[in-house]
């Protein structure tokens, strides 16, 4: 984090996501057999990873316990560990020997649904009339036309057999939506938050947070049913606020500035800026429009300031996300060009606001190829989510063949080789992560995007008064409108520099 004090901490932060079946094996206990599957152990034993890249905070996706039909994102109990990821102990010691390290921890809360193995649905589906009858979205007849996100194509509303009437799932068959009118719900949901605040983390990810409010009588648009897209990113209900300012209450119980991030998954910059309320709801959201802006000058200076003139009157805090577990990562989605990757890169670490990193990222990594029979996960993901190779050996680091196969570049493309090449991308964004901690502007900062010609090649943009930063996407050097000294650059060699014009594909943070 930079020297400057920042309060909130979370302003201006860099968060590290880790998907933990991927991230890293920590080595078997008691005679226990290797299995290839990431744990928390792994986490804790790789945290000179996390340090040394010089993040801020870790993001865990989910280690509830869980059925894994989506892997973590069906949960059967929220507090506690899933075996798989070791134990509630093992959970406290990682949070413990992240805060030594002056390292924040998120967990992935899922308050839209639960797993149908939940003791919750359990009792709900067996008749129309126990303690929990009401505690998710039963009818007799489905009210609406909504499609489940998985698999796409199906209806979202699910017939159970056993107490004869439909659930709304959103998402898969097995993850069944509550019922949040119930208060009973929001108690219990609530109640899930204070036992993890009251074991010191740092705050949430709060996975489609906005679906916790419904308008079961609202129609998605007959285009999104033909081509069978999902509903969720067609909901949005005044409710929601409501909730999300009591959610916030919560929070705000705690000492240390505890966070909630919202997964908002809406296309829209101004729909989304809602949902931070009046500084009483989210602190920070994700930026979807932004995360899939193509490589494009125009289009990336475009989606930046309209962020940013929808945020800035309300004093939130932007969010930044190239890459997450969700969706193909970004090297591979622009191209696979690794100059590309690395521009990306130099950006995301210096655009203003609150910068997410997937794992990975940091190796430019791209989407493992999965063989069908290797195929595992219910929407398809499971190449963005291939773990992370550490070392060049047959098992990259690993105890035991691993859950989903690496990328074919992961001989040559691990932590160890990269950590060992001074020129590699690991280097640059190690780099870039300590010069942030250095150069407080180039966190807490002025920021004025700055047009350069030609301005469908270039983007520009002023940090305080003195950092400038560029990427030149084009084929040709770009002239600065002054003479600047090269801090980090995404090709070896220019740092130390001066320099007058950026040479083609390439950018640099400078200073004047």
């Amino acid at each position: 984090m930079s020297a400057t004090s920042r309060n909130p901490w979370w302003r201006g932060s860099v968060v590290y996501q880790i998907y933990p079946r991927s991230f890293a094996e920590g080595p078997p206990v008691s005679g226990a057999i290797a299995d290839g599957v990431g744990d928390l152990r792994g986490i804790r034993e790789h945290l000179d990873h996390v340090e040394w890249l010089g993040v801020d905070a870790i993001w865990l996706s989910p280690v509830f316990t869980s059925p894994m039909a989506d892997f973590g994102y069906d949960v059967a109990d929220y507090c506690d560990v899933d075996p798989v990821f070791g134990t509630l102990a093992d959970l406290d010691d990682l949070v413990a020997a992240c805060h030594a390290r002056e390292l924040k921890v998120l967990l992935d809360w899922v308050p839209n649904h639960t797993s149908t193995a939940h003791p919750w649905f359990v009792e709900s589906r067996s008749s129309r009339t126990n303690a929990k009858a009401d505690w998710y979205v039963w009818c007799d007849e489905p009210p609406n036309n909504w499609k489940a996100s998985f698999p796409r194509g199906d209806d979202a509303w699910q017939w159970d057999e056993v107490r004869g009437q439909y659930y709304l799932r959103s998402f898969a068959v097995e993850q069944a939506d509550l019922d949040w009118n119930n208060p009973d719900v929001e108690a219990a949901m609530l109640d899930t938050l204070r036992f993890w605040l009251d074991r010191g983390v740092d705050g949430f990810r709060m996975d489609v947070i906005h679906m916790i409010g419904k308008d079961l009588h609202q129609q998605d648009p007959d285009g999104a049913v033909a081509r069978a897209w999902s509903h969720v990113p067609y909901n949005d209900v005044e409710v929601t606020h409501e909730r999300l300012r009591r959610i916030r209450a919560v929070l705000d119980e705690y000492p240390g500035d505890r966070v909630a991030v919202g997964e908002v998954y809406l296309l829209d910059e101004t729909a989304v800026a809602r949902y931070y309320g009046d500084g009483d709801e989210l602190h920070l959201n994700f930026n979807f429009s932004f995360l899939w802006a193509p490589a494009s000058a125009t289009e990336l200076r475009a989606r930046i300031r309209r962020t940013l003139d929808v945020l800035e009157p309300l004093g939130a805090c932007p969010t930044w996300v190239l890459s997450n577990h969700d969706v193909p990562r970004h090297r591979g989605r622009h191209g696979g060009d690794e100059r590309v990757a690395r521009m990306m890169a130099l950006m995301l670490l210096t655009l203003p606001g609150t910068p997410f990193l997937y794992q990975g990222e940091e190796l430019g990594m791209i989407d493992a190829d999965i063989p069908d029979d290797r195929v595992v996960d219910p929407g398809r993901r499971d190449g963005c989510r291939s773990p992370i190779p550490w070392t060049g050996d047959e098992l990259h680091g690993w105890y035991a063949p691993t859950w989903l196969p690496f990328g074919v570049e992961a001989p040559g493309r691990n932590v160890d080789a990269l950590r060992g090449d001074p020129g590699s991308i690991l280097q640059l964004y190690h780099d870039v992560l300590h010069l942030r901690r250095r150069a407080d502007d180039l966190v807490d900062g002025s920021f004025e995007l700055v047009e350069l010609e030609p301005a469908d090649a270039v983007l520009a943009y002023r940090r305080g008064e003195r950092w400038w930063v560029v990427l030149n996407l084009g084929d040709e050097p770009v002239a600065l409108p002054e003479t600047v000294e090269v801090a980090v650059a995404t090709v070896p060699g220019m740092v130390g520099a001066r320099i007058d014009a950026v040479p083609a594909r390439t950018a640099v943070i400078a200073s004047r």
